[in-house]
């Protein structure tokens, strides 16, 4: 215990310099979405192997068909866990630019008038902040006792803001050098300002395009209309099928792996500062559209839907146009929870979709991406020890929470390297991620440091 007391007050002396070293690659615009910035992102990439280097690191840049991967390695204690630490080094664009207060990537720290600072950059939530917290907390480490307490590899991507076009090939490519005994991902965020959080699952997401072609071209609905088919009816009355009155998806064997929730994780849930009336309010809206025996955080964390994203058909410029189409399309997205099989979900849409076609017509489909889900254990005891360490350093007990979206990296490092991935951050919800002003609180990013530091020590105790 004295020796982390140390490395906490290490980290609490040096964080004036730990912010200007996240300043420093803060300052080096890595879009990796844009090939004009392929300098910058190597150059962000070899800062940071360098910082790793001078820590006592392993460190290198590895070649892709892209931007490069930093991969860096440290010895452990024998008997000590293996940690690999996930983060990535890229940025999304800025624009629009003027909606900006400063320049985005010359970082400014300003403080409220209560003397609480923030970070404003573009990167400094999403993902610098967040992947130097590690950094910093293995660097005081060093500083105080010369090593790390277990052997930790870091696995940094450049391209993480533009599809990852080169993770999987990668991870297969180094497999043995990858795999740990758990994988630490910080792209994630906290409950609120006081509570950390650790997400125990990811819904998974299935893309769906469908189209709905009658006849051989536009029709005048004065000529046409009765006898002839309407894409466009047909695909809503298809649409409209797919939920019932209750909120529930139609589609057969729809919630065929879906598990209900964890009693523990279930009154977790409840006991969450939570208000649906806030959460739809912000945005307008005042009563929740789902299944309506779940709550709005079943709904939004721990249920699958289906969702339409984009629907068109015959003419929609301006004025009028009296045509029947030849054809109606629409994007459908899934979000899968528990069990279900991204392909096997697919497979049903379709049947769904083609069982329901009248005469004349057909459907053709288009993928958009599949992932499953992700559930971790809340027996696992990397997650039991992460949780007790973070409740030790902030006001609240660590919570235990569900995440609406995806990381398709989390399910990569199960699936591709087979082991589990804690995910663990300090972003708040009000970061404005991927908007103009981006931020990283001050509290993020100095508490950040000192959890990382607390998780090791409480893994290399085990």
């Amino acid at each position: 215990m004295a020796e982390l007391d140390s490395i906490l007050t290490c980290i609490d002396m040096n964080l004036d310099r730990s912010v200007e070293r996240l300043c420093d690659l803060l300052r080096i615009p890595s879009i990796s979405t844009d090939p004009a910035y392929a300098t910058e992102c190597r150059r962000a990439a070899q800062f940071l192997a360098d910082d790793l280097s001078a820590i006592g690191f392993s460190a290198s840049l590895r070649e892709t068909p892209g931007h490069p991967m930093v991969v860096a390695h440290h010895d452990g204690p024998q008997g000590a866990p293996h940690v690999l630490f996930y983060g990535h080094y890229d940025v999304q664009p800025v624009d629009p630019l003027h909606l900006w207060t400063s320049k985005p990537f010359d970082p400014v720290v300003s403080e409220r008038p209560d003397g609480t600072k923030r970070i404003v950059a573009r990167g400094s939530s999403d993902d610098k902040g967040q992947l130097m917290t590690f950094i910093e907390a293995c660097r005081a480490y060093k500083a105080e006792t010369g090593a790390l307490p277990c052997r930790v590899t870091i696995f940094l991507e450049g391209e993480e803001e533009s599809g990852s076009p080169s993770l999987v090939p990668f991870l297969d490519a180094h497999r043995e050098e990858l795999t740990a005994d758990v994988a630490l991902i910080c792209d994630t965020g906290m409950w609120d300002r006081d509570t950390p959080a650790i997400a125990t699952s990811l819904r998974g997401l299935v893309g769906e395009e469908v189209t709905i072609h009658a006849a051989s071209r536009d029709l005048h609905s004065g000529q046409y209309g009765g006898p002839a088919q309407n894409p466009i009816r047909v695909l809503s009355k298809i649409l409209a099928a797919i939920h019932d009155e209750s909120g529930r998806v139609t589609i057969p064997g729809f919630y065929e792996g879906v598990e209900e929730l964890d009693p523990e994780v279930d009154a977790m849930w409840k006991g969450l500062p939570f208000s649906q009336d806030e959460f739809l309010g912000e945005i307008g809206l005042s009563v929740p559209a789902g299944e309506r025996d779940r709550s709005v955080l079943e709904q939004v964390w721990s249920r699958p839907t289906a969702e339409f994203n984009g629907i068109e058909g015959g003419y929609t410029g301006a004025g009028f146009k009296t045509v029947i189409a030849a054809e109606a399309f629409a994007k459908i997205s899934f979000r899968l929870v528990s069990n279900q099989d991204p392909q096997k979900i697919r497979a049903a849409f379709r049947r769904f979709v083609t069982e329901r076609l009248p005469a004349d017509c057909r459907a053709t489909f288009a993928e958009h991406g599949a992932s499953p889900a992700i559930q971790l254990s809340i027996d696992s005891p990397f997650l039991r020890k992460a949780r007790t360490a973070l409740s030790d350093e902030w006001p609240k007990p660590a919570a235990m929470i569900g995440m609406g979206g995806s990381i398709p990296v989390a399910g990569l490092f199960g699936k591709r390297l087979g082991m589990e991935a804690l995910l663990i951050g300090f972003a708040l919800a009000d970061d404005a991620i991927h908007s103009p002003n981006e931020k990283y609180e001050m509290s993020s990013f100095h508490r950040g440091q000192r959890s990382w530091a607390r998780i090791l020590a409480a893994f290399a105790a085990a």
